[in-house]
């Protein structure tokens, strides 16, 4: 069979032809646009994080309804990843990617439009609208891996999540000189960040829109072999069906949606164990703050392992720290130091899973429905976090914050026995 590659012309559309010598170049160019989306959405989408919870004990009155703000978020990342997914694999990444920043950005409007008007049920439905900010970051680490090589999909994959880290950074002290502008005017000093991160989705979607192209998924499929551009292979439905005919794309999945279900329920009731000891907020903030520059600083090297010694060893890696993290954080006590120490520890093994069992999942299924696997894989990973992060607070209450990372390991078993299982069978079936 004569790959794609080997041809002169390979139609990526009705009017933009790639060959085979463009493709180095076409590749980096993606990969700068897909890092400036990143960038501008990682502004926005913290300022959702670290005020939405305050929003909705000014608007609704209740400091115990200040949870469902931030549930709200993640409730609509979770829905919104398979219209998105449908989209995209209907149409491509760009289109998918330029929707969700619209559906963020107006999200973010009727955030601050239900705090002029007093309506938490509006308060809501604009954080879920928010989410799907988050839905386009994490739907932009795939859009690397459409064009990246087999051998380079880690690294491509782990460029995107790094450029998180600088949005992430900035986002937060940006809010609140934002905050200030609006002082004396109607809107709130808590909503007006809220419409700066508007402004930053709405110009994510101008530069993914006007400069992701030609477009990298609809690019990957003309570049597949002829046998592989099935459209019949691209819905749902067949996403679903390349799950369950692959292990490795099993494992993939179990790994996204666990690394971070564990990493969610630890780092969201930190906080309060650290006030619990006897933290203010500035102590608080650097101690997430470390976690955040586990997370995305160092996905790079990350990217690295998984290509360099494989993706099974790479989620070895990524059990490996988040157990350790959650013995350090669990065990922690008073000690801040160490409490620090464990959250980074979590950010890093956050970044090992998620690189590695992205690009897993990648490397397992067919083209055509990569894209419709990739949002199911979001969908697991947000609803499972979801839950977690819920019930985590039960935990805490119940029976305390070492018992919260005790459960939180024994999540990753199924995991680390997957993981496990596939490792052995790759000998016998070499043999």
């Amino acid at each position: 069979m004569t790959n794609a590659l080997d041809a002169p012309d390979i139609p990526t559309g009705p009017r933009r032809p790639v060959t085979a010598a463009q493709l180095p170049a076409l590749r980096r160019r993606t990969s700068a646009v897909l890092v400036a989306g990143q960038i501008l959405g990682g502004l926005g989408v913290p300022t959702g994080i670290a005020l939405a919870p305050v929003l909705a004990t000014q608007v609704s009155g209740s400091e115990s309804l200040s949870g469902l703000a931030p549930t709200a978020s993640v409730t609509g990342t979770a829905l919104l990843s398979l219209p998105l997914a449908a989209l995209m694999t209907s149409r491509g990444r760009r289109p998918g990617l330029v929707l969700a920043y619209l559906i963020g950005a107006l999200g973010a409007g009727l955030v601050v439009l239900s705090t002029l008007v007093g309506s938490f049920p509006l308060l809501l439905l604009g954080m879920a609208g928010f989410g799907a900010g988050s839905s386009a970051n994490l739907q932009a680490r795939f859009a690397a891996a459409d064009l990246a090589e087999p051998d380079r999909r880690g690294r491509a994959i782990s460029t995107v999540i790094w450029a998180t880290t600088i949005g992430s950074v900035l986002g937060p002290n940006i809010a609140a000189p934002a905050g200030r502008f609006f002082r004396g005017t109607s809107i709130s000093e808590t909503a007006g960040p809220f419409l700066l991160a508007a402004a930053v989705f709405l110009i994510a979607a101008a530069v993914l829109g006007g400069l992701l192209r030609p477009d990298p998924l609809l690019t990957a499929r003309a570049l597949a072999p002829q046998d592989d551009r099935s459209a019949g292979g691209r819905s749902l439905r067949a996403g679903l069906a390349a799950v369950r005919a692959s292990p490795m794309a099993r494992l993939a999945l179990v790994t996204v949606a666990l690394s971070h279900t564990a990493m969610v329920s630890i780092m969201v009731m930190t906080p309060v164990d650290l006030g619990h000891h006897g933290a203010d907020l500035q102590l608080i903030g650097l101690v997430i703050s470390g976690h955040i520059a586990g997370m995305y600083a160092f996905s790079p090297v990350m990217g690295w392992l998984s290509d360099r010694f494989g993706r099974l060893a790479v989620i070895g890696l990524a059990v490996g720290l988040l157990s350790c993290a959650a013995l350090l954080a669990g065990t922690a006590g008073a000690s801040h130091g160490r409490t620090a120490a464990g959250l980074f520890v979590l950010g890093l093994g956050w970044s090992a899973g998620m690189v590695a069992g992205s690009a897993l999942l990648t490397d397992s299924v067919p083209q055509p429905a990569r894209a419709a696997v990739q949002g199911l894989s979001d969908l697991t990973m947000n609803t499972a976090a979801g839950i977690g992060g819920a019930v985590a607070g039960l935990i805490v209450s119940q029976a305390g914050y070492g018992t919260l990372n005790a459960t939180a390991a024994c999540l990753l078993l199924p995991m680390a026995a997957l993981a496990l299982r596939r490792a052995l069978s790759r000998p016998a079936a070499a043999a």
